[in-house]
């Protein structure tokens, strides 16, 4: 394995599209198709869909411009009347091979309903995708609705099929003659075209094949906030997401390795994603790493309501004292840890393996500086194992602070340090360095999942392979431990979850996201722990017995969310950490 870096940027696309809403209107506002009711889905925002339907009603058309993505949800915010509504009952589409996408789809609408309101799911089995809501009024009245859910069948990038949300057109004559066609809308052409060129260049027999492969889009529409917790509707978020774990699999694909392996080293991928422009754009480049940190705001540590720069957590991390370990990144930063020599038990405290995860970062910091004070206490700090992501996470949320910029969560090699080859000098050396130094049992891996929904629209919807973490549920526990070491791990998540029950508003934060989640992906499957998700697996080749690692839904949370997140993953670091002390191994 080794590094290299590019000396100059070249281009392998530049382009715009046209703007679909503005396609439709130069087609059927022309006064050919009066008296015409045309009812359309596409990939925009409310407003310019608004425009779009009143200049065809201008133009004498009856005209819907409805959106592609997330219809149930938009008919709700922009169609339905909410007025006395007593309770729901939604009838949903299912598929074979997911059976529960298009009720997970519906999210969060079981937040949005008014105190009171009863929400009753049945799913049918249909070949053309709809919702079908009966809304009872106070008064005993049913309303009765039909929402269309446009989807197409397709194969994607891998060679995988595939039912997506897709833009498509309806246009009825004043005679009763309806034409119904799929559309080709400029938020699927633009993926499209990226997806082509990538599939299509020459990447050469051996990774990296690159050390930035960058795409810039401009997306005219913008983001909607919803009333429920941290969730918005964003299309921009979604073509990130879709962009990056695409071309990802594309690689895994091209090296010829199973899809979701984490080891695949193709470089750093980069979708920047902004709402901007009048049109879609689509540039994509090569460039070379960039040593570049972005500055972030100094932060009170206990209070934080945003990430750390880096300047400020190497401070932190070297107040510490202790014995300085250090690896490297595949830009040439250092990857900094402290051991802290005492007569306890050694513990490892890690964070930032996923460096769009910030809350464990912050709390790993909280916690180090709080066990430093105690005496005889013995552990490794290492609050930043993925200093490459976090430096792109920085320069990513500068514009789009409310998205979870996955493109962060690896190293700049594309791959998940844990997945690195052993006896590297690469980022998964800090923690062959920290056993080899404090010889521990225990590890706790602090991490961090999206705080709203994620979702891959163009390639099935649900994030192929992170199923579970589609949307929030809470603070959640993973124990892996090698073999014989059951009864230990079960120990520690009694101990760790019946601390953190204590710990005000935790139990109720989790409580209401299980609700909604069990809502909309049914029943959660984990076992419950004093009121936290847990799940125990074994796992003979981790570098420690037993490694305790958290989830909390922090990836794009501020403010007092944010300290609540990271107040979260110190009460664990400090509840593991003593428990293990105490921990018997039999």
């Amino acid at each position: 394995m080794t590094t290299f870096l590019q000396n100059t940027a070249s281009t392998l696309l530049e382009r715009d599209f046209p703007r679909t809403t503005r396609s439709l209107v130069d087609e059927y506002a022309t006064g050919e198709y009066e008296g015409y009711s045309l009812d359309a889905w596409v990939f925009d925002d409310r407003q310019e869909r608004q425009w779009a339907e009143n200049t065809l009603k201008k133009a004498g058309l009856k005209a819907h411009v409805r959106s592609a993505y997330k219809p149930l949800v938009h008919f709700f915010i922009e169609e339905f009347t909410w007025n006395d509504l007593s309770s729901l009952t939604i009838e949903y589409p299912t598929l074979d091979n997911a059976p529960q996408r298009f009720l997970l789809e519906a999210y969060p609408l079981s937040a949005m309903l008014p105190d009171g309101v009863t929400l009753h799911w049945i799913a049918i089995e249909t070949s053309t995708p709809y919702y079908r809501v009966k809304a009872t009024r106070a008064s005993g009245t049913d309303d009765i609705h039909v929402v269309a859910a446009p989807n197409r069948h397709h194969t994607d990038h891998v060679g995988q099929a595939q039912c997506s949300p897709c833009g498509w057109l309806q246009l009825t004559s004043p005679d009763g003659t309806v034409e119904q066609r799929e559309v080709l809308t400029d938020y699927e052409a633009l993926f499209q075209s990226a997806i082509r060129v990538i599939s299509q260049h020459p990447w050469g027999a051996h990774a990296p094949y690159f050390d930035t492969l960058k795409f810039t889009v401009h997306l005219p529409c913008h983001d909607q906030r919803l009333n429920w917790g941290d969730e918005h509707i964003s299309l921009a978020e979604a073509l990130h997401e879709d962009l990056y774990f695409s071309v990802l699999e594309y690689f895994q694909h091209y090296a010829g390795l199973p899809l979701g392996d984490r080891s695949i080293q193709p470089g750093q991928i980069v979708p920047e994603v902004l709402t901007k422009g009048s049109a879609p754009y689509l540039g994509i480049t090569l460039e070379p790493l960039t040593l570049a940190d972005p500055s972030r705001e100094r932060v009170s540590l206990d209070t934080a309501q945003s990430a750390l720069g880096v300047e400020q957590l190497t401070e932190i991390l070297d107040a510490l004292g202790g014995q300085p370990l250090e690896a490297q990144t595949r830009a040439g930063r250092r990857v900094n840890a402290r051991y802290i020599e005492g007569s306890d038990r050694p513990v490892i405290i890690s964070a930032g393996q996923h460096a769009n995860e910030p809350s464990g970062i912050v709390g790993a910091l909280r916690a180090g500086t709080a066990l430093s004070q105690r005496p005889g206490a013995h552990f490794v700090l290492s609050p930043l194992e993925n200093p490459d992501g976090y430096a792109l996470q920085g320069h990513l949320v500068a514009s789009q602070p409310r998205h979870m910029h996955h493109a962060a969560r690896y190293t700049a090699f594309g791959n998940d340090l844990q997945n690195q080859p052993l006896g590297e000098p690469f980022e998964l050396a800090i923690r062959e360095q920290a056993v080899a130094t404090s010889g521990p049992a225990l590890h706790v891996n602090l991490h961090g999942y999206p705080a709203h929904e994620w979702t891959r629209p163009l390639t099935g919807y649900v994030p192929r392979g992170f199923d579970m973490w589609t949307i929030p549920k809470g603070f959640f526990l993973i124990v892996r431990h090698r073999a014989g070491m059951q009864n230990a791990a079960e120990q520690l998540i009694e101990a760790v979850t019946r601390s953190l029950s204590k710990v005000p508003g935790l139990v109720d934060f989790n409580a209401t996201q299980v609700a909604h989640f069990e809502a909309h992906a049914g029943s959660l499957t984990f076992p419950m722990r004093h009121g936290f998700p847990y799940l125990l697996a074994e796992d003979d080749d981790q570098l420690t017995p037993l490694m305790l690692i958290t989830e909390y839904p922090d990836e794009t949370l501020s403010g007092h969310a944010f300290v609540q997140a990271h107040t979260a993953q110190m009460e664990t670091v400090l509840s593991a950490y003593t428990a293990y002390q105490d921990l018997r191994f039999e």
